[in-house]
């Protein structure tokens, strides 16, 4: 699959202190020039080692023609988890679960390419590469 890529950062889960502000900042500046009626994607790449270290994330759309893209291999097996958007803290209770369940040995990730898909129609899920 390939995205085209609207915005990126670099951060950690735990040891960048503003990583809320950062996410958030590029959310905002990535979705005034989205449009409302496309599936928006937050691509998790570049992974320096597990969930605890550093990685990149892109906000991309479905779309080619763009300037910069990043490329899913289409061989890359993932696990789906469906976000409960009726919870105010719906995503990060969503990756939580997986951590907890990757901490438990229960989900064995690849740590290659991870994304968020944000449908249209207000539905969220994650995809997570897995061994």
């Amino acid at each position: 699959m390939k995205l085209s890529i609207v915005k990126s950062i670099r951060t950690n889960n735990f040891n960048d202190e503003r990583i809320m502000q950062k996410i958030t900042v590029m959310w905002k500046e990535a979705t005034d020039s989205l449009h409302k009626n496309e599936t928006t994607y937050g691509v998790y790449h570049e992974y320096e080692s597990d969930y605890k270290g550093d990685y990149s994330l892109s906000i991309a759309i479905e779309d080619i023609n763009g300037e910069s893209f990043i490329e899913i291999p289409k061989n890359e097996k993932y696990r789906t988890f469906k976000v409960d958007t009726t919870e105010e803290q719906g995503i990060f209770n969503t990756w939580s679960r997986i951590w907890e369940q990757e901490e438990a040995g229960i989900l064995k990730r690849a740590y290659s390419f991870d994304f968020e898909k944000y449908y249209p129609n207000g539905a969220i899920e994650i995809h997570i590469a897995i061994r």
